[in-house]
């Protein structure tokens, strides 16, 4: 069912269950998808530390699971979320807080 990377990873994007605010996007493998699904609370896989990442760990910050939902083609996930905080490490309600314009590029 699920379409899993190279990687054995899935994007998922997390959007605020309320406010329908796209707050970020990470990944998940088979483990931290069950681990997001049992525990009501996201879960997701660190590329850059190969390891598992419970979303708040260190500070606090945790994005609670209302719904997961898989896109069409089973290659990305939808988390509908409650964060109890920021959810940027930046500190931002969003990590989608920079606008770019054709002159950035």
């Amino acid at each position: 069912m699920l379409k899993l990377n190279e990687q054995g990873l899935i994007p998922a994007i997390i959007q605020d269950a309320e406010t329908r605010e796209v707050l970020m996007l990470g990944y998940m493998n088979e483990e931290s998808l069950r681990r997001t699904l049992s525990s009501g609370e996201v879960w997701f896989y660190s590329r850059s530390r190969q390891e598992l990442w419970h979303k708040g760990e260190t500070s606090g910050n945790r994005i609670m699971v209302q719904s997961v939902w898989l896109d069409c083609d089973n290659d990305t996930l939808l988390v509908m979320a409650k964060p109890t905080g920021p959810v940027c490490h930046t500190g931002e309600r969003t990590c989608f807080f920079q606008q770019i314009t054709e002159k950035d590029l």
